[in-house]
């Protein structure tokens, strides 16, 4: 199939030649956006895009009815119109998990320059200074209390990495049990407030929604440890920057971030924020997918849902779909594997103005028979069912079942 994909961010070229090998149309513009991304999406009228870091909004989703497809070439995809997308049936994936070596990665590095003030050696040496009186003062991680909250996949790979630092782990997370965290080797915080309070150290690592805009507060803050480091490399947004920066003056909390807010969009750029006055905040440059190895698994983890799209029609990590539909029953049809069968039970449901919420129909071997399992928002009635019962001769049964 002669899928048309636009690219606009960096894609590793042994991937760009694997799509190709496949068959696909591809359209490499790496460092797109804004106007210039959808103008090149009129023009080319791709059915997929590929985004890394590229903002997707709703006036270039509208732009190209082709458009089925939008693929976030990472984890996150708040940067994407995920609300116009669904409300035009496109379709919106991410790679979720690919980069997590890599992030758990810069957040040990994070915490080894926090606790050594790794950057500041090194801009003062820079500058001719020499200074180990200064720097000999670090306490050590060994035996501190790590505060994970957010046991997803990153967070998970940071708890192994902290085990092995000698660093005792507690952790919080909506879906995180007493089991589990007896799996993972970690003590289960039945609150957030009980991890800023018992932990010398806290590490962040959620998805930015609706929930956890904000989730980490000045509550939060001023229940944490004076002197405690504070870790995030997650999304800017799940922290509030204003109380974090209060508790940084007031509290000496000494903060490791890969995100911030008023990021610039592009790759480079002048930073304006205020955060970058504050000597004991470091901060990296959003880089924590950053690596070669992250974001070839990312490649191929696109490449994985090109592949199931154009053989199924299935959409793999598809972030948009409704998890449970409105349907009240299930209409299910056994019938031989004919021509036109279904579209004449589809009419009678249609007639008694009923909806279909869902719909699978099911080829048995020998292709010859097949089970159609139609979710619908009401039931026919009896005299429906009949007349899809007795209206076709390639209809072996007809049954109605309330969705629980």
């Amino acid at each position: 199939m002669a899928l048309k994909v636009l690219i606009a961010d960096k894609f590793p070229e042994q991937s760009l030649n694997m799509m190709k090998e496949r068959g696909y149309t591809i359209i490499y513009e790496q460092g797109l956006k804004d106007a210039d991304l959808a103008e090149i999406i009129g023009k080319e009228k791709p059915e997929v895009l590929v985004v890394r870091s590229t903002k997707v909004t709703g006036e270039m989703i509208r732009s190209e009815p082709n458009l089925s497809l939008v693929i976030r070439a990472g984890a996150g995809y708040n940067t994407i119109d995920v609300d116009t997308a669904s409300e035009l049936s496109v379709y919106v994936a991410n790679c979720p998990g690919k980069n997590a070596v890599a992030v758990a990665e810069l957040t040990m590095g994070l915490l080894l320059s926090l606790d050594r003030r790794i950057p500041d050696n090194v801009m003062d040496l820079r500058q001719g200074k020499w200074n180990k009186q200064e720097y000999s003062k670090a306490e050590g991680l060994f035996g501190k209390t790590l505060g994970i909250i957010g046991t997803g996949t990153i967070g998970k790979e940071v708890i192994t990495r902290a085990k092995v630092f000698g660093l005792k782990v507690i952790a919080w997370s909506r879906s995180l049990t007493e089991e589990k965290a007896a799996a993972l080797g970690v003590v289960c915080c039945k609150s957030l407030n009980d991890v800023a309070a018992g932990a010398d150290i806290v590490s962040v690592h959620l998805a930015l929604t609706d929930e956890t805009r904000k989730l980490i507060d000045g509550d939060f803050f001023r229940r944490m440890k004076e002197r405690a480091f504070f870790i995030n490399t997650s999304r800017a947004e799940v922290v509030d920057e204003e109380a974090l920066l209060e508790a940084v003056k007031g509290r000496h909390i000494r903060a490791g971030l890969d995100v911030v807010c008023d990021e610039p969009s592009g790759k480079s750029g002048d930073f304006t924020g205020d955060i970058k006055e504050y000597r004991d905040v470091y901060c990296t440059h959003h880089i924590g997918a950053s690596t070669n190895q992250a974001q070839q698994a990312v490649a191929d983890e696109v490449l994985e849902i090109l592949d199931v799209y154009v053989s199924t029609g299935k959409v793999k990590n598809c972030v948009n779909l409704l998890s449970k539909t409105p349907a009240k029953y299930v209409l299910s049809v056994r019938h031989r594997n004919r021509v036109g069968v279904l579209s004449e039970v589809l009419r009678i449901v249609r007639e008694a103005n009923i909806n279909v919420e869902s719909m699978e129909n099911i080829i048995f071997s020998g292709v010859q028979g097949a089970c159609a399992n139609i979710q619908v928002d009401d039931s026919p009635g009896e005299e429906a069912l009949k007349r899809i019962q007795n209206g076709n001769e390639d209809i072996h049964s007809v049954s109605i079942t309330p969705i629980a």
